[in-house]
């Protein structure tokens, strides 16, 4: 522990250990790291998340595991929400266990803490060691305001909770899922619908629609928010979120800022050398995520719209396309399209022959094809992912979501053929063109996210 005794200060980072939570926090605090000189950092999250996050030792982040809250002998049931349960009614414990750990282990108290947003408990350590508590917001502008707004948006929609559910919370439901958000600023194309699950419908005693609510309440007690985002993306809501918050800083995007995301460039499969025989914005570009997976029927209307259509594509297919995919559809087009297990997903969108992204609409991909300035297409699934895809496709205009929410052959090949070949895809791909210098723009000296970024190493070097 010689790394921590010349340290003058000690700064403790609690992860959300599932999805993409925990690299982007890992990201922000390699950044403090090496603009705070004499700082040392305790990165807590579960073993297996610590596992795939530290590919590499850094020198002044530690990463220290802590409870996943699995019983004993736990088989995984194929159900993604299972692990994140048992992981949060292990919460807060767990943290508060593994912090008194590394404290006695290293010898050294605390002077910072920085936790994901989704851990409003982090408040109650932070004033409890009477220390700074600063957030990483990693998802869209957009959703923290509705996460942060859910008491008024609830007292003027109301909620729809199934007849199934025996939620205490239940109010009366008023007006229709169709009913405009248009009493917030910039809101008059969002639609109830268009809500996560856990704002006005659902269960909303669930452990992550519970989580969520709880953070949207407790987020103005943080010293400051750092957000995953730039100051222009989203600019009216920004700003309704620096007036709500103590302190928001945008310092993204960080696949434009990261010094983490070159330790995980891998082009195993020579995807960019594939792209580079293509012609540019031609090739349709796929990726559902790290989660989520098409069901069978969607999985089979991509491949016959793919097949029909005849743009070159590359897909990074998580599964077994052998099996998934229709008989011989691998062998029919080996020619014009490319499967592979995993892609450098920023690095391909930045290439001039990527024309469209067929995406789950999660935030960090919608960063990924903004930085590549790739219109997108989506298929969302769940989460913010609807609400990111109305955004995109409503309210700034590069982008489509498929006819119906869900992949049917003729609504991807109608999609796809707008995109790549209408005057319409074209203004699309100016729109995006426009927000991917913005985001240039804001990372460059005296930026916005880089002098927001100043601003927060002051405040956690003064700690």
């Amino acid at each position: 522990m010689e790394d921590y005794k010349n340290a003058s200060k000690h700064i403790v980072v609690l992860a959300f250990p599932f999805g993409t939570h925990a690299v982007p926090l890992l990201n922000i605090i390699h950044q403090l790291s090496d603009a705070c000189p004499n700082t040392i950092f305790s990165f807590l999250s579960t073993q297996q998340s610590n596992n795939s996050s530290f590919p590499n030792k850094f020198h002044k982040i530690k990463p220290f595991n802590v409870r996943d809250g699995l019983p004993e002998g736990y088989i995984y049931s194929g159900d993604p929400n299972e692990p994140v349960e048992y992981f949060l009614k292990a919460t807060p414990g767990n943290f508060i266990e593994a912090i008194g750990a590394v404290v006695a282990e290293t010898g050294k108290p605390i002077d910072c803490l920085i936790t994901d947003a989704f851990f409003a408990f982090g408040g109650d350590i932070a004033d409890e060691l009477n220390i700074p508590w600063v957030v990483l917001w990693t998802a869209a502008p957009r959703t923290l305001f509705v996460h942060a707004e859910t008491d008024f948006i609830r007292q003027l929609v109301g909620i729809n909770v199934d007849e199934a559910n025996n939620s205490k919370n239940i109010l009366n439901i008023v007006g229709s899922q169709d009913k405009s958000l248009d009493f917030f600023p910039d809101f008059s194309g969002i639609r109830v619908s268009d809500l996560p699950v856990g704002v006005t419908c659902g269960d909303l005693d669930a452990p992550m629609a519970a989580m969520l609510y709880k953070m949207g309440l407790e987020l103005s007690r943080a010293t400051a928010i750092a957000a995953n985002s730039f100051e222009d993306v989203d600019n009216k809501v920004v700003n309704m979120l620096k007036l709500k918050f103590n302190m928001f800083l945008n310092v993204g995007p960080f696949n434009l800022v990261s010094s983490v995301s070159s330790f995980t460039i891998d082009d195993s499969h020579c995807c960019l050398d594939w792209l580079s025989k293509h012609k540019p914005s031609s090739v349709v570009y796929i990726s559902f995520g790290s989660v989520a997976t098409p069901l069978p029927h969607e999985l089979e209307a991509l491949s016959e719209a793919l097949e029909e259509s005849e743009f070159p594509f590359l897909w990074s297919f998580k599964g077994n396309p052998e099996k998934q995919l229709p008989p011989g559809f691998l062998e029919r087009t080996r020619s014009r399209g490319k499967i592979v297990p995993w892609a450098p997903q920023q690095k391909i969108l930045q290439h001039p022959s990527v024309g469209v992204f067929v995406s789950h609409g999660g935030w960090n991909s919608i960063l990924d094809s903004i930085v590549g300035g790739v219109p997108m297409i989506f298929r969302p699934f769940y989460g913010d992912q609807i609400l990111n895809t109305r955004t995109v496709e409503v309210v700034w205009g590069f982008g489509l979501r498929l006819e119906g929410g869900t992949l049917t052959k003729e609504g991807t090949r109608k999609a796809l053929k707008l995109i790549l070949c209408s005057e319409q895809g074209k203004k699309m791909r100016e729109k995006i063109g426009i927000q991917r210098e913005r985001a240039y723009t804001a990372v460059k000296p005296k930026g916005s996210s880089v002098e927001n970024f100043k601003t927060l190493v002051k405040l956690v070097s003064d700690t």
